[in-house]
């Protein structure tokens, strides 16, 4: 389901770059950012893919962590300052990152796009993340963002939570139907998933409007295996078998 019929070398003169998110307190597994993946950091794989796309102008890395910061120069990303440990723990939201970010450069020279690649990430197809900047460009007037994403069987409107016991649903009403959850699937729409590959966002996105996301986001669906986000060991031990 990849969407292919794309130009390639698409002139632009838009400012362009990579921000690889890093921080060092993962709990899952212990400097899973810089845990050996094929021999080299897990974090190195997503900066060398971001440096051979012909569209991004440089690959940051922003941590929180010196160590780390060592690693993302030895290759051959720029680094930002130290990210605050107020904005580099388990909940912090990644809004915060990006403000960080955005406000080490100048007024004037602020990038127009910036492409999240997170470092969980280590298999990327580098004709994939060009297609997506690709699709992004044409596209520019019209959407806040892109995400990468994926078709799932599963639809939202037949999900619940559980509070104080009970049983409650997401959805109590879906257009004309109530109680969605006991409804025939069919009549829902195709539900996707974002899988993590790339996220593309424009720089006015999130400084006018404090969104990370927006209100307008262009889908580049994926098919259903292209998983591949490492989060438990486990997950990290079947990427790296993966042929």
């Amino acid at each position: 389901m990849l969407q292919t019929n794309l130009k390639t070398n698409l002139k632009t003169n838009l400012n362009i770059v990579a921000l690889i998110p890093a921080r060092s307190g993962s709990k899952g597994i212990k400097n899973k950012n810089i845990k050996l993946y094929k021999g080299i950091p897990l974090l190195a794989h997503s900066i060398k893919i971001g440096l051979e796309s012909e569209y991004i102008k440089d690959v940051y890395v922003s941590t929180d962590s010196i160590e780390y910061q060592e690693i993302a120069l030895k290759y051959n990303a720029k680094i930002t300052p130290l990210r605050p440990a107020s904005i580099s723990d388990d909940l912090s939201p990644d809004i915060d990152t990006f403000f960080h970010f955005i406000n080490i450069f100048d007024k004037d020279n602020i990038p127009d796009i910036i492409i999240h690649l997170r470092p969980t990430y280590p298999n990327r197809d580098i004709k994939i993340i060009n297609q997506c900047i690709e699709n992004f460009i044409n596209n520019y007037k019209n959407y806040d963002s892109l995400r990468t994403v994926i078709p799932i069987p599963n639809t939202p409107h037949k999900m619940y939570y559980i509070n104080d016991n009970r049983l409650i649903p997401y959805f109590t009403e879906y257009k004309n139907y109530i109680e969605p959850y006991n409804q025939a699937r069919q009549i829902f729409p195709l539900t996707y998933l974002h899988n993590g590959y790339i996220d593309i966002i424009k720089t006015d996105t999130i400084l006018s409007k404090k969104l990370l996301s927006g209100t307008k986001i262009l889908p580049f669906v994926m098919n259903a295996a292209d998983i591949d986000d490492i989060d438990e060991l486990e997950d990290f031990i079947k990427s790296e078998n993966k042929i």
